[in-house]
């Protein structure tokens, strides 16, 4: 026999009655905030609804004389069209045989560079932040190496045009070319894949084989680098040393020609361009 639930107690219906007056309230609160908010938006004595509702009727017009505009309609036309004709290429491609081993190739690929990704990520950031400096620091030379990949490419705008119009011209030829090339490989194209799986067999065999003395080259390497590395450091500091030693006896030849080479075009432009009046020398004697 099921046996009876118990009444709920004097406090539990108290409480139950409190919770049911609190939502009840709240819910009040919330529906006349939403009245508020929609009375005072489409006021009629406020300007700010009647306002709303012009800008909004207006937009609305103007969107809908665009698109009724022959132009817009042709441009939806073309991009339905252009969607039409991706969708139908593409669909052959996506349940394609093919496609299941690209998307595995894809799935394992992702699933080995992320690790190498998040470990080359700071060396990325230091090598893209050092990068940006060094354009920085080398943008008063954009200009002036702009001046002269714009002058190569006008130099050989010429020669390009000329090269395409002799194509153009030998079109014939290179398509009898094309033909007797394609006519000449293509009996070897099974031979070829026959070798490549010989030699990818092969190659796998000796990298198999190979692959544990290379190990134990490396560790052999890695020790020998570890027990120099004292050695290295030394070395690394002696050229150090030398270039920072090397720096002042290096900036004096330097100053010396610069100030050459700035007398000599001052020379030069002088010579190649005179003043348009000569100017008139007064000597002074004492008496």
């Amino acid at each position: 026999m099921a046996t009876i639930p118990s009444l709920p107690s004097r406090d539990d219906v108290a409480r139950i009655a409190r919770n049911t007056t609190d939502i009840t309230g709240q819910l009040l609160d919330t529906a006349g905030n939403i009245t508020r908010i929609a009375i005072n938006t489409f006021d009629p004595r406020d300007g700010s609804g009647a306002e709303a509702l012009r800008v909004l009727r207006q937009t609305t017009a103007e969107l809908a004389e665009a698109s009724a505009s022959p132009e817009a309609q042709e441009a939806f036309y073309r991009i339905v069209d252009t969607l039409t004709r991706l969708g139908v290429s593409g669909a052959p491609l996506a349940v394609h045989p093919v496609s299941e081993p690209a998307q595995a190739l894809l799935t394992a690929l992702g699933d080995s560079l992320l690790p190498v990704l998040d470990a080359v990520e700071p060396a990325v950031e230091e090598a893209a932040e050092a990068l940006g400096e060094l354009v920085d620091a080398s943008s008063p030379l954009l200009p002036a190496a702009a001046g002269v990949v714009a002058g190569v490419l006008l130099a050989l705008a010429p020669l390009i045009r000329a090269a395409a119009d002799m194509l153009r011209d030998s079109s014939p030829e290179l398509r009898r070319m094309a033909d007797a090339l394609t006519a000449a490989l293509a009996p070897l194209v099974p031979l070829q894949v026959a070798l490549a799986e010989r030699a990818a067999a092969a190659g796998a065999g000796v990298v198999r084989a190979a692959l544990p003395p290379l190990v134990d080259l490396t560790e052999a390497a890695a020790a020998g680098l570890k027990a120099g590395r004292p050695l290295l450091i030394a070395g690394e500091e002696f050229v150090v040393s030398g270039l920072e030693r090397l720096q002042p006896l290096l900036l004096v030849p330097a100053s010396r020609v610069g100030k050459v080479a700035r007398a000599g075009a001052v020379r030069v432009s002088a010579a190649v361009s005179p003043a348009a009046e000569r100017g008139v020398v007064v000597a002074v004697h004492p008496v």
